[in-house]
């Protein structure tokens, strides 16, 4: 399917029945001779038409290939290079690692010392000199593995020190610092739509476009970007993160330093980052499952509860999307639910294109089985 809502296209069309019937009607009025089924010339000419199918499907796939609505892979990285808009690269996990330590003498921690979870290790990336006077040590350390993969390990589960030999004063270590940062290639639908903001990047006039398209090239997990401006050449950018999440401290400095660069700024635009305004908003709806599905009664109800968390991800994954009561409804029915009524949210509200909905309490009213 074509990006960007633009229309399908297909560069050739191959129907390897038709094929068929046209080649065999040529032998047949060439030869006067009728294939049948069973002809071995008639299953001669199938295996030509397969063939035909198959290069005429890969011909069109080269052809998309060379588009940016249906690029993937490196192709889009071929059209990226045209751009000067390079894929973002993964980085690894991080996290703070405490030492407990009892030093007789004044001695170091040295660069490249490991922690373990699992199959994933965790390095430091500098030495560390260790007083006499002190009882632990907090130490950044970076998973040596790329990605997400060292995503999400909570303070206390990485306790695994693999190079004691190196480490004669400590008595044990592990992380006081959910681990976190990691991110994977940027996938080709994020990459596709900056590919194609890209052109705004050249701007000296400060553009929304160029605005959206550099703040979105320092994350790939930036997921949405607002650009707003109270006055001339104030300019306030508001970032939304991945799964809706707010941008921390260390992100905004991040935005902002990029934003700043001298080959970027307009000399006349004062910039500043900042979070987007969270509105808060309760769910609360009833709903009923027929009684031709009891058989399936729960699977239905996990689906509906299933339904709710998508709707909530959704809700919150874009800037100044309003809180759509009719879409949560959509999706409980779909989820198998019927008769659904949603009391809150009761109606549609609109957002501000800084402004990101966020649920608080969420309450599911089963009615039990009904007649369809």
């Amino acid at each position: 399917m074509a990006r960007f809502n633009l229309p399908d296209i297909d560069f050739i069309e191959v129907d390897a029945e038709e094929l068929e019937n046209i080649a065999v009607n040529l032998f047949q009025d060439a030869t006067g001779t009728v294939l049948d089924e069973t002809d071995p010339r008639r299953k001669f000419i199938q295996s030509i038409g397969y063939l035909a199918t198959m290069l005429g499907n890969n011909i069109d796939y080269t052809g998309k290939m060379n588009l940016l609505a249906y690029a993937v892979d490196n192709y889009l990285d071929h059209l990226g290079v045209k751009k000067n808009t390079a894929r973002l690269e993964p980085q690894a996990a991080e996290t703070v690692v405490r030492f407990e330590i009892n030093p007789m003498q004044e001695f170091t921690i040295p660069s490249g010392v490991r922690m373990s979870v699992g199959e994933l290790e965790f390095a430091s990336t500098a030495d560390f000199l260790v007083p006499t006077n002190l009882t632990y040590i907090d130490i950044p350390m970076t998973c040596t593995t790329l990605g997400t993969s060292g995503n999400g390990y909570l303070p206390g589960q990485i306790t695994n020190i693999v190079d004691n030999d190196n480490l004669p004063w400590v008595t044990k270590a592990y992380n006081i610092t959910k681990s976190e940062g990691g991110l994977d290639w940027e996938e080709d639908d994020a990459y596709a739509e900056r590919i194609r903001q890209s052109n705004s990047q050249y701007s000296t006039a400060g553009p929304e476009d160029a605005y959206i398209y550099h703040t979105k090239s320092v994350s790939s997990e930036i997921v949405d970007v607002t650009v707003d401006s109270s006055a001339p050449g104030r300019i306030t950018i508001i970032p939304l993160m991945e799964n809706g999440e707010l941008p921390d401290s260390e992100m905004i400095s991040a935005i902002s330093e990029k934003l700043n660069s001298r080959t970027i700024r307009p000399l006349t635009d004062y910039i500043s980052v900042e979070l987007p305004e969270q509105v808060e908003y309760d769910i609360e709806f009833s709903y009923f499952i027929p009684r031709s599905q009891a058989s399936i009664e729960t699977v239905i109800q996990n689906q509906v509860n299933q339904a709710v968390s998508d709707y909530i991800l959704w809700q919150k994954s874009k800037l100044g999307r309003g809180i759509d009561a009719s879409e949560l409804i959509a999706r409980i029915k779909d989820a198998g639910g019927i008769r659904v009524t949603a009391s809150s949210p009761s109606q549609y509200v609109v957002l501000s294109k800084t402004q990101v909905a966020v649920s608080k309490a969420i309450q599911a009213n089963y009615g039990g089985l009904i007649d369809d």
